[in-house]
């Protein structure tokens, strides 16, 4: 139920801490936890809280924020930026000063680390003010100049409605109960489908080989819990090695926490690596790249968070071992994992035709239904979902499309659409495409369903001295990916000073693909770039030879690869580029044929380990080199003096 005031009058609560100590035992009971949102008079607000954190005296609070602004005394702190780090814990109350700074990724993730009974407060100005409040995390992804926050608007739209939020007003009345009291209290615990899993995976541990396991969950299920205790099950029953994987170590101490509990019933007393046994059985952890490096043996092999490795390791996993278990969140706060379950199965498919699947779908350290949650899953879309393409073939249709004024349904689809295509997906893509004053979208329709999306950014167009400087590595902007990155490491300032048109992600529902949909979407977006009087047409992304070959396919050419693989993807970036305007087109042949020509001298150096069929692919692409040019002189004088690296 929610507690409203006007946004005329700023909403700061008086001490009623008898109040809210039964409220949050109500919770409790529940299961559930809940967004206390403090508007407006900021002071008051901080003093009140010192006072409720005196009275209730929860275990676990963090603050979130500059660490000399507190009020709270038992707090640990963080910065907003590092905030989704805290993923994993448990906690009784999350504090959020609005002032610090806002990332969509830290906010969503927090959510997650409250338990039955904990509170979310949120320091923020009144809701009316938000479309133009100066949100200090605006200037680390380019938009603070913006003139206008549909995504803080869209925020403040839901919180003003939601019954899961809690907006306690200046008058100090009691808080508002959950409607439904608890007949019987909630105990978080090991649920009917955790247990059933856990059964699952000691089955696999003792089973037969390349059946491996692939479980999916939506976050705060227990699929990491269930991975640890099952591990120590499998040591007890007689395996002596199991390994556990991730992106790091951060990312298991779930699973650590709920093995040692099974083997010792006690926790760590620190962040744990490892865990042996009294017969000498052990539980180890090692980085994935570490993993495959060292090809230690093992008896079952746990790969956790498998949505954030790189589809190339999680193969190289899969044929390494003999038994293999893949975790993945689905509806996650840092990032969907439905990308990994669309593009893993088809190597699942060819390489252990017999592999087995798992879900969870109840919450083990809150209720079913609990209104942080959804309104968690509102605000990010965290559950969007792809649409479903309509059955009778219709004409494709592309039109310009404002993702910031569409209909939440509509946008819900389109998002959804995104998630489903991409490896990595966050809040913060939803806040940068909504809010970018540069972005500019297109919808492919058939009838009236979305069958396509194409999200794009205006870049370049910087003064030419600007350029030189990004040009020679003395600056460097925010944004601008695409030109500066190709001003920089060809030595054309040109590049940071044409006007281009990024294409930043392209999607298609999976049964919709290789119908040329795609380039329907790109070939529009090239057309109005064009008309708009643009020079370029480009795109960056982790290259594979099933990408390479769709944007060769739309007439884009191969102009750059990155020199170390990107932490996301797992795959080395690569960038391709189609001129539009004369000087364009003559900026594109310009940066093919510098490649080219070094082409062979660079890829012994710097892509030895590049998939080979995707080597093969861009080495076909680029032009015939010619021999030593002006640019080969002006690079060595710029190496000489000391303006550019070797590479």
């Amino acid at each position: 139920m929610t507690h409203q005031s006007p946004d005329t009058e700023p909403a700061v609560p008086d001490s009623n801490h008898a109040a809210w100590n039964e409220f949050c035992r109500n919770l409790a009971a529940l299961g559930e936890r809940r967004l206390v949102l403090l508007e407006g008079d900021r002071s008051r607000a901080l003093d009140w809280l010192a006072g409720l954190e005196g009275s209730l005296q929860p275990e676990a609070v963090l603050w979130v924020g500059f660490r000399e602004q507190s009020p709270l005394a038992t707090a640990n702190v963080t910065e907003p930026r590092k905030a989704a780090r805290w993923l994993g814990r448990e906690l009784d109350w999350v504090v959020w000063d609005g002032c610090a700074g806002n990332p969509p990724d830290g906010l969503a993730a927090l959510t997650g680390t409250l338990k039955a009974g904990g509170l979310f407060f949120w320091l923020m100005p009144p809701l009316a003010q938000w479309s133009g409040f100066e949100d200090p995390d605006y200037a680390r992804t380019g938009l603070e100049t913006a003139e206008s926050h549909p995504f803080a608007a869209r925020m403040a739209a839901i919180l003003q409605s939601h019954p899961g939020v809690v907006r306690p007003g200046p008058d100090g009345m009691p808080l508002p109960f959950p409607a439904d009291r608890a007949t019987k209290p909630f105990r978080p615990g090991t649920t009917p489908d955790q247990e059933a899993l856990i059964e699952r995976l000691v089955r696999l541990g003792q089973g037969h080989r390349k059946r491996p396991l692939v479980i999916t969950a939506d976050r705060g299920r227990g699929k990491s819990a269930a991975l640890g205790i099952a591990a120590v099950r499998l040591l007890r029953a007689g395996r002596r090695r199991i390994l556990v994987a991730a992106p790091s170590l951060g990312a298991v101490d779930s699973l650590f926490r709920h093995a040692w509990l099974e083997a010792f019933g006690t926790e760590p007393a620190e962040p744990a690596s490892r865990l042996t046994l009294e017969d000498g059985g052990e539980l180890v952890f090692l980085e994935i790249r570490e993993l495959l490096a060292r090809q230690p043996a093992a008896e079952l092999v746990m790969v956790d968070e498998a949505a954030a490795i790189p589809a190339p390791l999680l193969k190289a996993v899969l044929l390494g071992w003999p038994r293999v278990a893949f975790a993945s969140t689905v509806h996650g706060y840092e990032g969907s994992g439905r990308g990994f379950d669309i593009r893993f199965r088809a190597v699942l498919d060819a390489e252990t035709p017999q592999w087995q699947s798992a879900t969870l779908a109840q919450p083990i350290r809150w209720a079913r239904g609990d209104p942080l949650e959804r309104l968690a899953a509102r605000l990010f879309l965290l559950d969007a979902g792809a649409p479903t393409p309509p059955p009778v073939k219709r004409e494709p249709e592309v039109t310009l499309w404002s993702p910031a004024s569409a209909p939440e349904t509509e946008l819900s689809e389109a998002f959804g659409l995104l998630v489903s295509a991409h490896y990595r997906t966050s809040p913060g893509d939803l806040r940068q495409w909504l809010d970018d004053p540069r972005a500019v979208s297109w919808v492919l329709r058939t009838g009236d369903r979305l069958a396509g999306i194409l999200w794009a950014t205006r870049e370049g167009g910087l003064d030419l001295p600007l350029a030189q400087e990004i040009t020679l590595g003395k600056r460097r902007l925010r944004g601008h990916l695409l030109a500066q990155s190709l001003a920089s490491h060809s030595g054309f300032p040109e590049a940071a000073s044409q006007q281009l048109l990024r294409i930043v992600r392209v999607a298609v529902p999976a049964d919709l693909r290789g119908q040329g949909l795609g380039r329907r979407l790109v070939a529009a977006a090239t057309c109005w770039a064009a008309e708009q009087g643009l020079d370029a047409v480009g795109t960056s992304f982790g290259g594979s030879t099933a990408l390479a070959r769709f944007w060769e396919g739309c007439g884009l050419q191969f102009v750059r690869a990155g020199l170390r693989r990107e932490a996301s993807s797992g795959e080395y970036p690569v960038q391709y580029l189609k001129g539009l305007s004369q000087s364009g087109q003559a900026l594109q042949q310009r940066l093919a044929g510098r490649l080219a020509e070094h082409w062979l001298t660079l890829v012994p150096l710097n892509w030895q380990n590049m998939e080979p069929a995707l080597l093969a692919q861009l080495s076909a692409s680029l032009p015939a080199p010619a021999g030593m040019t002006a640019d080969d002189r002006r690079d060595l004088y710029s190496f000489a003096r000391g303006y550019r690296g070797y590479l």
